[in-house]
Order: C-alpha cells, then structure tokens, then sequence
C-alpha cells in the first residue's frame, strides 16, 4: 500500500477535524466514573455546554451519536399519537420525521424544496388552523446540513407566539452548535438537539438535550416508551456529577477541552470565524461560475456550503477525483440531491490557510474531472480573507 504524503483534507460537514488537543485529552488515562475527580469534569462539562446553548436551563447528556438526541427528545415529552409539526428543509428534517412515525407520532411534514429554511408563516398558518390545539410540538432544524441552509428560529418562535400556540419548540443544531449564533433561553426554545462531531470539534459519541421547564413539565406527563434515553435518571444524577449508566469518560475529557478552546476564543468570534470562511467560500463559487444550492441569502450557512453540479455531471465523480489526486473527502449529495450536489464543510478547527488548501483542491478536482467553470474561485477566495 503506498503511503500519501502530508494530511489527509477532511472536509465533509461533520465529524469533522479534531484538533490535537483535543486528541491529547481524551488519550488520558481513564478514570473512576463514580469518583471525586470525574464528578468534577461532569459539571466542568455540562456547565460549558449550558453556556454554548446559551442556557440556564438542564442540558441532559448522553453517550450517542445526534439521533439518539433527536428520539431523546421526542419521547421525553410526548405521547403514543400526539401530532408533531416538521418542515422539509432536507435529508435530516426528513430523517427525523422518520423517526417521529416509527415511535408512533402523526408528524404533519410541511413540503419544502431543499433549498429554502423554514418558512415562518407556513408554521404560523398551520398553527393557527390548529384549534383544538392537538398539534404537541413543531419540530425544526437550524443548520440543515444536506442543504447548507439555515432557519431562522427566532422567527419561528415568534410565529408560536402569534398563533398563541402552546405547542413545544424543538430545534436540531447538530451542525450549528459552536459554529452559528444559537440561543435557546432567548430564542424561547424547549428541547435543543445537539451532538459532539461538528462545531464542539469532538469525535461522534455524544449527545445533549437541553430543556426548558416547559419541557420538563411535559416529561411528566409523557407516555412513550423510554428507558436509555428517560431525561429524569439522566438529571437526577448529573446534579450530583454522574450519569446513571458507564458515561464515555474520554470523550468528556476532550469535550472539556473542546469547551475551554471555544471560551479561549469567545463565541463571537468563533461566529464571526465562521461567517468569513463561509463568505470566502461563497465567493469561490460564484467565481468558478457555479450554483449555491441555498437561494436565499439571509438563509447561507456558515458551517458548509453547498454547490449544485453542471446539468450532465456526477458530484460523486468529481468528489472521487478529489480524494483519489488530493486526499480530501468533500461531502456528497444525500437524498434526493444525490449525485447532484457537492459540499464543502468549513467549520470547527479551522484556519484562513486550511480553507485556502480545500477550495484548491477543489478548483483543481474540477479541471481533473472536465467539469465546466472559470477559474480563479481560490484568488476570489483569498482577496477576501486578505482584506479584513
């Protein structure tokens, strides 16, 4: 097997790069899991994770990947039947609703064209016809990672409010947290959905609800099955810093480490971060001459960007080129967008002269794989980041 030289570009959406001292943190030797020491990294830990989420609320972690915290949430506050309202924003809105009806639920699935967020008035409208108010919770994602689309939260909020809806409000931020500004106190959130893998800079593993009391009083009363993912084991022990199963002692260990970098940092910057290598990117593909997948600019994501192929060109094609000439792993398209799209995750540890090397590596893979463009996205890409 011959051996490829320097570092290998993982630049999909999630997981993504973990940085080195992130890694050096988790090769810790492992620790008493009922002991002083690993109930001081429990609270280490969750308080961090409060402040991300941007919380005074519970956060309620667990050892899973972000699905584990998507079924959490439903069945920590609903019931066998209740109706759930969804948005198709794309492949993981849609992932979710699969969920919501295995385990029972009616969720109600607002169309969508993969290209746009949640329309704030549709759910406005959909609630207002609701009532009788059977409709228990809406259910929406902020960063739709498939699309590179981002919604607006606060307005879905607002549109709750105006529909004088008493529904829960339930938001994944898988591939937001850490990477987009996300405020669940504020915003009027009951059940945030986040995982480890992208913007926290971990491997997959973890997972976290965090709860309003609303949503706490609705666990009460909540009638599907659940026995792992029950929120009341979880919180009644992490008050004290433990879990009350084996927690993944070293992934908490590099999440405190992850936690400390983005407080280093500050989140504002980490967003602003973000926000510029996302406006380079953008600016690469406008000047190859291709098309974003996201049609409105209020709703670009700054954890990805993703860019349609060519009428008559794979993007699996392309991206194999890329990985087999360059050793760099892009995101493919998922769901109906197979084949179709391409997308190049720029969040969690990453710096001016790594997205330089990435959109590169693409500008060259689209020579190498007789993909129709114009030249010069990367210069496009590093005026900008030279110039602020």
């Amino acid at each position: 097997m011959l051996h490829t030289s320097g570092r290998h570009f993982l630049q999909i959406p999630g997981p993504t790069n973990v940085p080195d001292r992130v890694l050096r943190a988790m090769a810790a030797p492992t620790i008493d899991h009922r002991g002083p020491v690993f109930r001081d990294l429990t609270r280490d830990v969750l308080g961090g994770l409060a402040s991300v989420v941007r919380t005074r609320q519970p956060v309620l972690l667990f050892p899973a990947s972000g699905t584990g915290a998507w079924e959490a949430a439903l069945v920590n506050t609903l019931a066998p039947g209740d109706r759930v309202l969804m948005v198709e924003t794309g492949h993981f809105a849609t992932l979710w609703k699969g969920i919501a009806t295995r385990l029972g639920l009616e969720p109600r699935f607002l169309p969508g064209d993969w290209r746009r967020g949640v329309d704030a008035a549709q759910v406005q409208a959909s609630l207002a016809d609701d009532r009788a108010h059977e409709i228990k919770a809406v259910c929406v994602v902020h960063n739709e990672t498939s699309t590179a689309v981002t919604s607006d939260i606060a307005a879905v909020r607002r549109a709750l409010d105006a529909a004088r809806h008493p529904a829960l409000l339930m938001v994944d931020t898988i591939s937001s947290l850490a990477s987009i500004d996300y405020r669940h106190d504020e915003w009027g959130v009951d059940v945030t959905v986040g995982a480890s893998q992208k913007g926290l800079m971990l491997p997959p593993g973890l997972s976290f609800n965090a709860a309003s009391d609303k949503a706490l009083a609705a666990h009460a009363g909540a009638r599907l099955p659940r026995s792992y993912w029950d929120w009341g084991p979880i919180r009644d022990a992490s008050e004290k810093g433990f879990f009350p199963y084996t927690p993944a002692t070293n992934l908490l260990f590099g999440l405190r480490e992850a936690l400390a970098m983005l407080q280093a940092e500050g989140l504002d910057n980490v967003f602003a971060r973000h926000d510029r290598h996302a406006e380079a990117a953008r600016r690469a593909v406008r000047a190859w001459g291709l098309e974003l997948l996201c049609l409105n600019p209020a709703e670009y994501s700054s954890s990805l960007t993703a860019v349609l192929m060519p009428a008559g060109h794979d993007a699996d094609r392309l991206l194999d080129v890329i990985l087999d000439r360059f050793d760099m792993a892009l995101g493919v398209g998922l769901g109906r967008l197979a084949g179709r799209v391409f997308r190049i995750g720029h969040l969690g540890d990453l710096n001016d002269l790594s997205l330089a090397g990435t959109l590169a590596g693409v500008e060259m893979g689209l020579g190498l794989g007789g993909v129709p463009h114009r030249r010069g996205g990367v210069d496009a890409a590093m005026d900008y980041l030279a110039s602020i």
